[in-house]
This record gives C-alpha cells, sequence and structure tokens, in this order.
C-alpha cells in the first residue's frame, strides 16, 4: 500500500477512530436528539452527571423546569436506556424515587476521539515516518479482512454463491455507516454501493485507503472487484463491479 504523507494523515485523522471500528460492531447506541425537547434532555443528563442519584424535583428546582416536564423527560431517557431509576424509603411516607445516569448515557457527553487520533497518527508519522504510517493501515486491512471472513464464515454455509457473500459484505458495511447495499443487475451483474464515505476525510486526502478498500473486498470475497464510482473522486457513491475470479 502506498504510504500517505504524514500531514494528510493527521488532517484526516478525525475520522481514523471511526474507520478502525470491528467490522462486526453493534449498531450505535441511543442518542439524545438534538431539537425540541432535547435542551432539557441534555440539561437533565449533564446535571445527574454532575451531582449523581437526583429526585425530578430537585432537577426542576435546579434546572428551573416544570415537575411534570422533567419527568416527561426521564421517562423518555429511561426508555433509550440512559437513565435508570432506584427507589429510596426515608421513615414514613411515600417512598422517593431517584434518577441517575446509566454507562450507556456516555453518548451524550462531549468526547474527544478524533483529538487522540490525530495524536496517535502525528505521533505514528514521528516515530516512523510515511512508510510506518502505510504499515498502520496495512495492518487495520488485514485486521479487518479476518474479522469479516470470519463474520461470513458464521453467517453462511461453507461454498455460498458469490451474491450471497456479497450480500452480507452489505450488511457489514452499512453497520459501518456506509450505507451499503447489494445491488443485482437485470443483466447478473453484482455490484456493492456504498452511499456514504465513513473514511471520508482520509479518502479526500490520500488513495491508499481507497485502494487498500478495493483489496479489502477482494480478498475477502474470494472475487474480482472493479471500483466504478468514487466519492472521493465526486461521484454520489463508491460502486464497486464484483465477479468471480477469471480463470487462470
Amino acid at each position: 500500500m502506498a504510504a500517505p504523507g504524514t500531514e494528510a494523515s493527521v488532517s484526516a485523522a478525525s475520522t481514523f477512530a471511526q474507520s478502525s471500528a470491528p467490522a462486526t460492531a453493534p449498531p450505535a447506541r441511543a442518542t439524545v436528539p438534538t431539537t425540541g425537547s432535547s435542551t432539557l434532555r441534555r440539561d437533565i443528563l449533564i446535571e445527574l452527571r454532575r451531582s449523581g442519584a437526583t429526585s425530578p424535583e430537585q432537577l426542576a428546582t435546579t434546572l428551573g423546569a416544570s415537575r411534570t416536564g422533567v419527568l416527561q423527560q426521564l421517562r423518555s431517557l429511561q426508555g433509550a436506556g440512559l437513565v435508570d431509576r432506584r427507589t429510596v424509603r426515608h421513615g414514613v411516607g411515600r417512598p422517593r424515587h431517584l434518577y441517575d445516569v446509566t454507562p450507556d448515557a456516555q453518548v451524550a457527553f462531549p468526547s474527544n476521539y478524533d483529538g487522540l487520533a490525530a495524536g496517535l497518527m502525528a505521533a505514528i508519522g514521528m516515530v516512523g515516518g510515511d512508510d510506518l504510517v502505510a504499515e498502520v493501515f496495512d495492518a487495520r486491512r488485514r485486521l479487518v479482512a479476518q474479522q469479516m471472513k470470519d463474520r461470513l464464515r458464521e453467517r453462511l454455509p461453507d461454498g455460498a454463491p458469490l451474491v450471497d457473500r456479497v450480500r452480507e459484505l452489505a450488511v457489514i458495511q452499512d453497520e459501518q455507516g456506509y450505507l451499503s447495499t447489494a445491488v443485482i443487475g437485470t443483466d447478473g451483474v453484482i455490484r456493492l454501493q456504498q452511499c456514504n464515505c465513513a473514511i471520508y476525510g482520509i479518502a479526500s486526502a490520500s488513495s491508499s485507503p481507497c485502494e487498500a478498500e478495493l483489496a479489502l473486498f477482494s480478498d475477502v470475497l474470494g472475487a474480482e472487484v472493479v471500483r466504478e464510482s468514487h466519492i472521493a473522486s465526486g461521484d454520489r457513491s463508491c460502486t464497486y463491479r464484483i465477479s468471480e475470479p477469471a480463470e487462470a
């Protein structure tokens, strides 16, 4: 794999963490919407993160919101798995309900994965230059290829037709954010279409990731793969024509 420039690699590193995700990663967890009532939801999550288990009444007082509105959002957050509730008894009278964030609520808080990825790529470049950066991308390609092959073996019978292998590959890529589908033409031609580039920052800075993807698909499918369109070149999708390998 040709070595991408260190500067380009670092500038594109904001997408490196996503592109390095395991091929069998589960779908993303629930997230907090960014419109409508989401401001109160986010305020509730932040306050719970800061203060710990808190009653709806205390949340309403702290946030300057109505108890009814807070309860409504707490129930929504609980349904999404971002908040849980526990009951505390204190003497005579009705028990108190306290709410707190769950580990899954981390998706709603700021993170610095982009900064971490950029720092790691810069460090790799400093240690070994462009050659080491290229080796890292190549190692990732081999790792992902093995994960994909394992997935295909788990989901498909031995000797599964090429079209079935492509369909399963499309599912894997779709899970990684590529908006991927397998398309079978009326002439029987099999294509893998990806309407989103999940590593666009890297792909637009260097051709190496896209060439690695081409080799990855060919390796995983045991097929001949030809790219027909390319998002990084201005097309609406990355489309690959896939066929059985030519006989020697």
